[in-house]
């Protein structure tokens, strides 16, 4: 599971990500054209989902998993096979005679789509929230588009492999991630007695950890409530669950298992959006700020959707590599 969702063999999986941002940006490029608004968390969520769509069904998918899964099957000849992971047991599963259902390799395949897909769903919720707090802090925006135009250029995209080199942006989603967390209340099982803050918690109790909390704690952070990208510039605060004051994800064993893709889906989604087009908030793009009011969810949703009327900022919009 881990190999499918990092490093070089998420890297395997880039165009068919890289195709659908394009195809993103097109319908966004009409729509400007037209001068028609667009309610950004339906069309979020319909290219999260044609990317997980393309990922599970497509035959590198196909060919990347079945590539994983032979690799396991070697290891677990070898005695010196270390800590199982997920894919090792559910191989573990197929391999059970005494199963009552068969757990097939389609099975697996399918099942790892679906751990894929809903960890890189709550990436459309957070692009929302974070071109939100752009249109209402137009000097954080337009110091954004000024990085990316110095380190992109004009003639192309924003890309996956620009990531590293736009430090602003990263610290743009950090921030954005500190205040809107897409899962705001993780629900975890203690293994042990243990104490925390002072409190005793017995083992085998149902736990409850508030990252929409963590992320506001005015003990932690200056000016909690304010959006500040530049809390994060120069420092090694990260949001891949090593800083227990900032957990979008999770952290440890059970962090999200989508974080490498959901996060690479955040950056270039919205560095894509802010490089092509200027963003005029309400239907007719004439309204100064958005509310930020959050709606009811798991994943924290805004409670009303972010509607913006697209206007082009790159004429022709590159769309070469």
């Amino acid at each position: 599971m881990s190999e499918l969702l990092y490093g070089k063999k998420l890297d395997y999986l880039y165009p068919a990500r890289h195709n659908e941002i394009n195809s993103f940006i097109r319908y966004l490029s009409q729509k400007a054209k037209d001068g028609k608004y667009v309610v950004l968390e339906g069309e979020l969520m319909k290219l999260t989902s044609n990317v997980i769509s393309r990922l599970s069904m497509s035959k590198r998918y196909d060919a990347l998993m079945e590539m994983i899964i032979m690799e396991h099957e070697e290891a677990r000849k070898q005695e010196t096979r270390e800590a199982k992971d997920l894919l090792n047991i559910l191989l573990d599963i197929s391999e059970d005679e005494s199963m009552e259902i068969k757990l097939t390799r389609e099975n697996i395949k399918a099942l790892i789509r679906d751990i894929l897909g809903a960890g890189t769903d709550t990436s459309a919720i957070s692009v929302e929230w974070a071109l939100a707090e752009l249109i209402n802090h137009p000097n954080i925006m337009k110091k954004a588009v000024e990085e990316i135009d110095q380190v992109v250029g004009k003639n192309r995209l924003v890309q996956e492999s620009d990531i590293p080199d736009l430090p602003y942006l990263q610290a743009i989603v950090k921030e954005s991630l500190r205040l809107h967390p897409t899962a705001p209340m993780i629900l975890r099982l203690s293994t042990q007695d243990c104490t925390v803050g002072g409190y005793h918690i017995p083992s085998n109790t149902t736990t409850l950890v508030n990252v929409w909390s963590l992320g506001r704690d005015p003990t932690v952070w200056e000016r909690p409530l304010e959006f500040m990208p530049e809390r994060f510039e120069g420092k090694p605060l990260d949001v891949r669950g090593q800083h227990f004051n900032l957990l979008p994800f999770g952290s440890g064993r059970r962090i999200c298992p989508g974080t490498s893709l959901g996060l690479l889906m955040i950056h270039v989604t919205l560095g894509a959006m802010i490089q092509c087009f200027e963003w005029k908030a309400g239907e007719h793009g004439n309204l100064a700020r958005v509310d930020m009011e959050e709606g009811v969810g798991i994943t924290l949703p805004r409670a009303n959707p972010l509607i913006c009327v697209p206007v082009v900022r790159l004429d022709p919009i590159p769309f070469q590599l």
